[in-house]
């Protein structure tokens, strides 16, 4: 079984893996002694790559850890070869790629199962997880509430997959970009649809909300420094921009987060995103569970 997109999955098999993670949370034990994972990261990472790895050795299973530098990719090896050959050595692939499609295109290569750890813009199916399961923890619920997400929509993947996932779970979403850098205007309409939920679109930011998830808006995108700079900071988060905000109001981040959270926030019981990091493990060790068996 992969695991390539959210739309790969239905509510009742997410509901079942939030369920499983949330059990390993408290401490049942999966048992997957024997069983290897490979970690093939062609671009940089930090939590999901050591999150995979944590996730498989907590499950009785071994990893082994792929560099790309060190590859014979450098002796000219195709994609769809290295796939191949790790397929042999390992029962599972996490993947992530700079170009989009590779996940797919490495499950359509391999019996073994594949989970994609993202693959350039498009999508990040267990952050997403991690981003309802987070959701769920911290207030009980994910539908009705009212969630915001604020940044750079046009270029964050866990923005867009996140967007499914609480359309399905029938949350009421307000998307907060500055100009240029909204979330795609079709893929929204086809989210609207599908799931008939409320998606508020605002250029101004906004924290009356439950839910706040933030992420970074990519100044390599803009090509007047100045104008990147400005951006920046009127869509930064400070602390006194929280005064008038609900006491119960939960910050998500994916992470890294670089200067777009007032640092003086992480102090605040509000701000859950290391929490939300650490949750990348039982997560994790669900989707493992679910790809295997």
């Amino acid at each position: 079984m992969d695991l390539i997109s959210l739309r790969d999955l239905d509510k009742k098999t997410i509901e079942s893996i939030i369920s499983s993670a949330e059990e390993i949370d408290n401490g049942r034990k999966v048992d997957l002694k024997g069983k290897i994972l490979a970690t093939l990261f062609f671009e940089p990472s930090t939590r999901t790559k050591l999150s995979f790895q944590t996730a498989a050795l907590r499950n009785s299973m071994g990893y082994i850890d792929f560099n790309p530098e060190g590859s014979s990719l450098k002796k000219g090896e195709s994609f769809i070869d290295t796939i191949k050959v790790v397929s042999g050595y390992a029962d599972v692939i996490a993947l992530r790629h700079a170009e989009e499609g590779t996940a797919r295109l490495a499950a359509d290569a391999t019996d073994i199962p594949v989970v994609n750890g993202g693959d350039g813009g498009n999508q990040h199916p267990t952050q997403t997880l991690i981003d309802l399961f987070s959701i769920k923890k911290t207030k009980g619920r994910i539908g009705g509430l009212n969630v915001t997400l604020l940044g750079d929509l046009k270029h964050a993947r866990a923005m867009r997959s996140l967007l499914y996932g609480l359309g399905m779970f029938g949350a009421d979403v307000t998307l907060i970009a500055p100009e240029g850098l909204a979330m795609e205007e079709d893929y929204v309409e086809q989210v609207r649809k599908k799931f008939d939920i409320k998606i508020t679109l605002k250029k101004e930011p906004d924290y009356n909300t439950d839910v706040l998830y933030v992420c970074r808006i990519q100044e390599e995108r803009f090509i007047d420094p100045y104008e990147a700079k400005r951006v920046t900071e009127k869509f930064k988060v400070k602390k006194e921009d929280l005064k008038g905000a609900k006491e119960d109001l939960v910050i998500l981040h994916p992470l890294p987060k670089i200067n777009e959270i007032d640092t003086r926030i992480d102090e605040m019981g509000q701000a859950k995103y290391f929490e939300q990091a650490h949750y990348g493990v039982p997560v994790r060790q669900a989707v493992l569970e679910y790809v295997l068996r």
